[in-house]
């Protein structure tokens, strides 16, 4: 599994350990990757994505899932969230 955010394309980032001496070796950044299962109004039926903890928070601010989504880019997202987008955008035309 990639550590990677379904919704905003955060994943793992490099750089330095320093040390008081100033030796420089390398480490990689991990995001804070959560399980989460959010709700879809307009779908209705929950849906289980692994994000960061940041976008989790912009998805609350945004006023839900459904907002996010459609306001999200296409290429930050991943195809599984791609696919929500669409079935989304689907059902709010059918409405």
């Amino acid at each position: 599994m990639a550590r990677r955010c379904e919704l905003t394309g955060k994943g793992v980032m490099t750089g330095n350990n320093v040390s008081h001496a100033l030796n420089r070796t390398r480490r990689r950044f991990l995001p804070n990757l959560l399980n989460v299962t959010l709700l879809s109004e307009t779908l209705g039926r929950p849906v289980k994505l692994r994000i960061c903890a940041a976008a989790l928070r912009t998805v609350e601010h945004r006023g839900g899932l459904d907002a996010f989504l459609l306001k999200q880019d296409d290429a930050d997202m991943s195809p599984l969230a791609q696919g929500l987008k669409k079935e989304l955008r689907a059902a709010l035309a059918a409405a």
